[in-house]
């Protein structure tokens, strides 16, 4: 039975999604062997929201069509490129590309259809949209979450609005070179 694992970065304020637009964490080898290489060990199948789908979309496929692409020079492209994926959208239609499917019906049947069918973890990837909802819908199993040190002031915040109390284990805490932590929390049902 598959796991869903929320993969989510943060200011040390608590916003998911700053004023300005997307701003990844600093990277380093010590980031990416912890937490993209992590994650893509772990990945069976990830789940996306349409607004970072197409943006991961744009960005990896590029590393099977341009060899002079930055995405053609990152060692796990192949892989980001050949999981199944899974998009919540409710304004894409037809095939999306990239080894997708649209998700067709709402997150708590398509997330235990997923659970059911796949055997390993399920790795979601999105903003305040999606992780909010995965979150509201009870359907998460494990918050791995990367605090970067930075204060963005404002934006949107990952845990806004209300939702059903959820009880947690702290399973990992790791600090990285460039100051960022790492936390994983599994749930306690």
């Amino acid at each position: 039975m598959g796991k869903l694992v929320v993969s989510v970065f943060t200011s040390l304020d608590g916003f998911i999604e700053p004023e300005s637009g997307f701003e990844g964490p600093a990277w380093s080898d010590d980031v990416e062997r912890n937490w993209s290489l992590h994650s893509l060990s772990r990945a069976k199948h990830l789940v996306y929201g349409r607004t970072n789908f197409e943006f991961m979309r744009d960005f990896w496929s590029q590393a099977e069509t341009d060899p002079t692409s930055v995405a053609a020079g990152i060692s796990y492209a192949g892989t980001m490129n050949a999981l199944p994926k899974t998009v919540f959208s409710r304004t894409l239609t037809g095939d999306p590309g990239w080894n997708a499917t649209l998700a067709r019906d709402g997150i708590a049947p398509t997330i235990a259809r997923l659970k059911a069918e796949i055997d390993g973890d399920i790795f979601a990837f999105g903003g305040k949209g999606l992780i909010g909802a995965l979150i509201e819908a009870d359907v998460v199993d494990e918050i791995m979450m990367m605090i970067v040190p930075v204060l963005w002031g404002a934006g949107r915040r990952l845990f806004e609005g209300e939702h059903a109390r959820q009880e947690l284990a702290l399973i990992e805490n790791r600090t990285l070179d460039t100051g960022s932590v790492i936390l994983r929390y599994a749930r306690t049902r």
